[in-house]
C-alpha cells in the first residue's frame, strides 16, 4: 500500500471519481488499483462557497506497478490496547465509569488485573430513562443523570472525539471505540464524533468486554468514605444508592477516575488531607442558532446543500484581558439540562450522529481565573460554580427552567422573545442576574466583536444560562506515577484536572493503568 493525498474533491464524489483521481495522480491504469481506504477526510472552505474535500487515502496497487512508483510503502494497521497479562492477586479499584474510568478499567482488564469498578450512576440503559424523565418531566435523579452514570457526561453530548493531543494513545482510543461499535467514520473524520444516539451502545460493549476479561462493574454504587492510615489507603466504603446498604472493601490501589462534577468526593478528599490546588476554568452561556445561518456563515451563500451542518471554533481576545470563545459546538443539535443536584441549573449541548436538527448550538465562554474565586480554599472554584448555578435556578423560577435571553436583548436591550430547544423548560429573563460581572461584561463585549468580525449571531438567536461545567476548577495533585499525596490513591481524567474531553480523559485513564501495571511486581508469579 501507499499513502496518497487528494485535494479539491467535489462534495458529491463517489468511488469511481476517487479511482479516476488516483489513476490520474499516479499515472496508472485503474485496473491496477485493487482498493483504497479512507484515512482522513476534511473540508476545505477557504474559497467559499466553492468548498471541497481533502482526502488522505491508503491505496492498494498491483505489486509490480507499486514497485515502479516513487512512493514509500505504507502499512495500514488499527492498533488496539494489548498487554502481556499478569497473574497477580492485586485487583485495582476504579471509581467512576466515564471515559477515564472506562479506559482505565479496560486496559487493566486486558492486563489481567481484573479491576473492580464502582459507578454511582446507573448503567447506560437505565441512565437513558433517568435522563429522559428529567428532560420531559423535570424529575432529577441525583445519582443517575447527564453528569453521572455509565459513559460519563460525554454520553449525552455528541460524543466528540477531537482533541489537541496527537500521540499513539489517541489512535488507540479511537480504534477501541470503533471496534466496540462506533461508526467507521470516526477512523477518518477530521473532527470525529460518535453521536449521543450511538455512543450508548458503544459504552455497553466496552462494559461487557471488561466483564468478559474478569473485571467487575457495580452501578448505583457510590464511594462515600476512604480509610487512610499513616497516609496510605486501607479501605473504602461504598453505598448502594438503591438499597441504602453500605459495604467496606479493602483497597490497595484506588484509581479515582472522577468527572468534573464529583463535588462530594472532592469534599471527602479535602477532609482526608489530599493535596488539591485551584485551577482556571470557564463559564458562560449556550448560544442556539438556526443551523442554516451557521452554514451560511461558514460555507457562504449558495452553499451545496449536501454539505453537513457546519461547526465553528471562534475566539476573541478582549481589552479587559479576558477571552470569549466557543466550546463543545454541536451542529444540528439541541440544548439540554445537565444538572446533577437540586437547586442548580447547568446547560450543555447534544447532537446525534446525523447532526440533522435544524438548530445548532455552542457554549460561549469566558475564562475564569482563581483570583475570581475570592478565596484561597482549594475547593473555591466549586463553590464559585455552585453560587451562579443556584442564581440561574432561582432566576428560572426554581423548577429547573433555564433562564434564556435573545442576543438582541442581551446586547442592546431590545425586546426579549423567542424559543429554544432546551428541555425540560425555560423562562425569559435577564442573564445579567445569574452571571459573574466579569463574565457578563466579557460576553457582551466579546459577542459584539464576534458579530462584527464573523457576522456570528442574529438578534433572535437565543442565549441559555448557564454553562458552568466546561472543565474542573481544581487539580488533584499527583506525581509522575499518577499517585496522589495519599499513597495508594491514584487520580486521572477531567475531575482530577488533567484532561478535558472524551479522548484526553480516556488517554489519561490508559496511562494510569500502565502506571499500575508497571508498579506491580511479577517476581513471585508467572506471566502468560
Amino acid at each position: 500500500m501507499i499513502k496518497l493525498t487528494l485535494n479539491n474533491i467535489e462534495i458529491n464524489y463517489d468511488d469511481n471519481l476517487i479511482l479516476d483521481k488516483i489513476s490520474k495522480n499516479l499515472k496508472i491504469n485503474k485496473k491496477y488499483i485493487n482498493k483504497f481506504i479512507l484515512l482522513k477526510k476534511s473540508l476545505d472552505a477557504r474559497k467559499k462557497p466553492n468548498i471541497f474535500y481533502s482526502l488522505q487515502l491508503a491505496v492498494d496497487i498491483d505489486k509490480n506497478i507499486e514497485s515502479k512508483l516513487n512512493y514509500p510503502k505504507f502499512e495500514l494497521s488499527y492498533e488496539r490496547l494489548n498487554y502481556k497479562k499478569l497473574k497477580s492477586d492485586t485487583r485495582p479499584i476504579v471509581v467512576g465509569f466515564g471515559p477515564s474510568g472506562m479506559f482505565c478499567a479496560l486496559a487493566l482488564a486486558k492486563m489481567g488485573l481484573r479491576p473492580i469498578v464502582f459507578e454511582q450512576g446507573a448503567d447506560v440503559e437505565q441512565r437513558q430513562k433517568d435522563v429522559q424523565n428529567f428532560w420531559e418531566n423535570g424529575k432529577l435523579n441525583k445519582y443517575s443523570n447527564v453528569q453521572f452514570g455509565e459513559g460519563g457526561a460525554g454520553t449525552f453530548s455528541d460524543g466528540k472525539l477531537n482533541t489537541n493531543l496527537h500521540n499513539k494513545y489517541c489512535n488507540l482510543v479511537i480504534n477501541e471505540f470503533y471496534f466496540h461499535g462506533a461508526p467507521n467514520e470516526i477512523l477518518y473524520q477530521n473532527k470525529p464524533h460518535i453521536g449521543s444516539d450511538k455512543l450508548s451502545n458503544v459504552v455497553k460493549n466496552i462494559r461487557e468486554d471488561i466483564k468478559s476479561l474478569g473485571g467487575e462493574i457495580f452501578f448505583n454504587t457510590k464511594l462515600i468514605d476512604i480509610d487512610v492510615l499513616e497516609n496510605k489507603v486501607q479501605a473504602i466504603t461504598v453505598l448502594n444508592v438503591k438499597t441504602n446498604e453500605k459495604e467496606k472493601i479493602s483497597a490497595e490501589k484506588l484509581c479515582l477516575c472522577l468527572g468534573h462534577s464529583a463535588r462530594d468526593t472532592f469534599e471527602l478528599l479535602y477532609k482526608l488531607g489530599m493535596k488539591i490546588s485551584q485551577k482556571p476554568f470557564a463559564m458562560g452561556v449556550r448560544i442556539e442558532q438556526r443551523a442554516e445561518d451557521v452554514n451560511i456563515m461558514q460555507y457562504g451563500k449558495g452553499y451545496d446543500k449536501n454539505l453537513p451542518n457546519a461547526d465553528y471554533k471562534l475566539v476573541a481576545h478582549l481589552d479587559n484581558g479576558r477571552s470569549i470563545f466557543t466550546f463543545c459546538m454541536c451542529p444540528g443539535g439541541s440544548v439540554v439540562a445537565s444538572s446533577s443536584d437540586d437547586g442548580e441549573i447547568v446547560t450543555n449541548g447534544m447532537s446525534n450522529f446525523m447532526r440533522d436538527n435544524k438548530y445548532s448550538n455552542s457554549a460561549l465562554l469566558v475564562n475564569i481565573i482563581p483570583q475570581d474565586y475570592e478565596s484561597n480554599h482549594p475547593l473555591a472554584g466549586i463553590y464559585f460554580q455552585q453560587k451562579y448555578e443556584k442564581l440561574a435556578y432561582d432566576l428560572g423560577g426554581g423548577d429547573f427552567s433555564a433562564p434564556v435571553q435573545n442576543v438582541g436583548s442581551f446586547l442592546y436591550d431590545k425586546k426579549n422573545f423567542g424559543k429554544c430547544t432546551y428541555l425540560p423548560k425555560y423562562k425569559l429573563a435577564s442573564l445579567k442576574l445569574c452571571l459573574p460581572k466579569i463574565v457578563y461584561e466579557s460576553l457582551k463585549e466579546g459577542l459584539k466583536v464576534l458579530c462584527q468580525k464573523y457576522n456570528f449571531a442574529k438578534d433572535e438567536d437565543m442565549l441559555i444560562g448557564i454553562e458552568s461545567r466546561s472543565s474542573c476548577p481544581l487539580t488533584l495533585i499527583r506525581d509522575d506515577n499518577f499517585e496522589s499525596s495519599i499513597h495508594g490513591i491514584y487520580t486521572c481524567g477531567e475531575g482530577a484536572g488533567y484532561a478535558g474531553g472524551i479522548v484526553s480523559s480516556a488517554v489519561d485513564g490508559i496511562k494510569l493503568a500502565e502506571k499500575i501495571y508497571a508498579g506491580i511486581s511479577c517476581d513471585c508469579c508467572s506471566c502468560s
